[in-house]
């Protein structure tokens, strides 16, 4: 199983426009193209107008393969289009894709987390 960890540097004052975009459009893509998300963060502390989330994949060609196709989906292309109307939204994309450390996961497990 491979994680990807997705951070969105949105542009200020616009946080508003990136969650409801995902509420109403993004996340029913996803589930769409089976993109499965795990979880949404905003910092509490630290650097502001961030959106991160997860996302998990089996490997990186299902990746490739559902990530294309959601990024060339016309309802997709429109929405992106329809939203960004009063500029950008994001400024910028960092990712990471991640795999687990089994033997840490054990030992989190075994000291009862």
């Amino acid at each position: 199983m491979l994680y990807e960890l997705r951070e969105y540097e949105v542009v200020p004052g616009r946080m508003k426009s990136i969650v409801d975009r995902f509420h109403n459009v993004t996340l029913a893509l996803f589930k769409k193209h089976g993109i499965r998300t795990l979880m949404f963060w905003e910092p509490v502390i630290g650097t502001g107008s961030r959106l991160i989330y997860m996302l998990e994949w089996n490997s990186l060609a299902e990746r490739e393969e559902r990530w294309d196709a959601f990024a060339s989906d016309p309802e997709w292309l429109a929405a992106k289009a329809e939203t960004e109307k009063e500029g950008q939204i994001v400024a910028r994309v960092n990712n990471s894709i991640l795999k687990e450390i089994p033997s840490l996961s054990a030992k989190i497990r075994e000291l009862g987390r």
